[in-house]
């Protein structure tokens, strides 16, 4: 855990005093959960209408037509060239399974 000092204007530390105690939670509490859903709303996957989606697909298309094709051997090396990483805590074998549906219905 880190400790982090922190100097506010003593409106908003007042302003956050009250709603942790609204919440019945310590102020430390509050300003962490405060934080935590804040920062956590970066990393919320938005949907976009169908047209942005038909777009996007059309201008991905257009791209690997001016890109060409690769023979089966690049392909093989650049796959074993890629970085692997593990999928995150919160991408359940469930969540990954509806993703890889998703991608078949639309392609």
């Amino acid at each position: 855990m880190s400790r982090l000092t922190l100097r506010l204007p003593d409106t908003l530390h007042q302003q956050l005093i009250h709603l942790a105690e609204s919440e019945g939670v310590s102020l430390n509490q509050y300003i962490v959960y405060a934080l935590t859903r804040q920062s956590s709303t970066n990393y919320t996957v938005q949907p976009i209408s169908k047209q942005e989606a038909s777009q996007q697909h059309s201008d991905f298309t257009s791209l690997l037509q001016k890109l060409g094709k690769a023979s089966p051997s690049e392909i093989e090396v650049t796959l074993a060239e890629r970085e692997t990483v593990q999928p995150e805590k919160e991408l359940t074998p469930e969540i990954i399974a509806q993703f890889q549906q998703r991608l078949q219905t639309v392609s």
